[in-house]
């Protein structure tokens, strides 16, 4: 999997779990919903985050904003955008860490996760061989204003008129 972030290609410092593999003595670990509780348990742990399916209600993880370094959000489809609603729900319900989207994303929709609030995309290796982090840093560059908040570039345009920044 390729990790995206800023336009470019990063290197990822997370580990994603399955649910049968234990928990390790240490690092950053990304964990199912279900094995939440017990990785947050885990003193060893550096940072835990959480997978969790585009259909996730936000409220069943507002308790654990709190201790929560990363969200995880799959996109199974490139047609399925649930992921984005998601992320805007949680940002809205008070979400400040890392939220990633995982999953059949392009760089045509780079922008609207990023105005969504999402800060890293990673997407399977055969997408990433396909598109290019050329194509990836491109679509980040494609506008410099919008009308939605968190796009690159600074200030919405709503925000700038406010502001008296033509």
């Amino acid at each position: 999997m390729a990790l995206v972030s800023d336009g470019a290609f990063v290197r990822d410092e997370w580990r994603r779990l399955a649910d049968e593999e234990s928990l390790p003595g240490s690092g950053k670990v990304i964990v199912s919903l279900g094995r939440l509780p017990a990785a947050l348990d885990d003193a060893r742990l550096g940072a835990v985050g959480v997978y969790v399916a585009n259909t996730t209600d936000p409220k069943a993880l507002a308790p654990f904003f709190g201790r929560l370094a990363l969200i995880d959000i799959a996109f199974p489809a490139f047609t399925d955008g649930r992921g984005f609603s998601l992320a805007r729900l949680l940002r809205r319900e008070g979400f400040s860490g890392e939220l990633r989207a995982s999953g059949k994303l392009t760089p045509d929709q780079y922008l609207h996760a990023i105005g969504g609030g999402f800060d890293r995309i990673e997407i399977p290796d055969e997408l990433a061989a396909h598109h290019g982090e050329a194509n990836w840093a491109k679509a980040r560059d494609a506008r410099s204003l919008s009308y939605q908040r968190g796009i690159p570039g600074g200030a919405s345009i709503l925000e700038r008129r406010r502001k008296g920044v033509a």
